[in-house]
C-alpha cells in the first residue's frame, strides 16, 4: 500500500522538511505562547507545538527556508532561553549542521557517473 501524500503549508517541501525538538528553561506560559505564535508565522514552518510536560518546543520546517537559528532568535526576543544542558547543546549543533547541509546540497547540480 502506497503511503498517502501529506499536505504541507505553503513554502514547505517534503524533500527538505526537518523536525526539531528544543528543550527550554521554565518560563511563564503566556510568554511561550507568544513565541510559538510568532514562530508559527515564519514562512517555511510546517508545524510548531509546545510540550509542556517535557518543556520541548517541537518544530517541523523547510530547511531551505529556515534554520534553527531563525527559531532561536524569536525565542530570545521573547526572553525564552533554550536549555543549556550538554545533550541539548549537542542537538543544536547537529541541527545547525544538517540545516546548512540541506541548503548546500540544494545549490549543487545533481550528477551521475552513468
Amino acid at each position: 500500500m502506497k503511503p498517502k501524500h501529506q499536505e504541507h503549508r505553503l513554502g514547505v517541501s517534503e524533500n527538505t522538511l526537518v523536525t526539531r525538538n528544543l528543550k527550554i528553561q521554565r518560563h511563564e506560559r503566556e510568554r511561550i505562547d507568544d513565541a510559538i505564535a510568532d514562530i508559527d508565522q515564519l514562512y517555511g514552518i510546517d508545524k510548531v507545538v509546545y510540550d509542556e510536560k517535557h518543556r520541548h518546543i517541537c518544530l517541523a520546517y523547510d530547511a531551505l527556508r529556515l534554520c534553527i537559528d531563525d527559531v532561536e532568535k524569536i525565542l530570545i526576543r521573547h526572553g525564552i532561553e533554550v536549555s543549556a544542558d550538554r545533550w541539548n547543546r549537542f542537538k543544536e549543533e547537529y541541527y545547525r549542521f544538517v540545516d546548512q547541509n540541506v541548503k548546500d546540497n540544494a545549490k549543487k547540480e545533481p550528477w551521475s557517473c552513468h
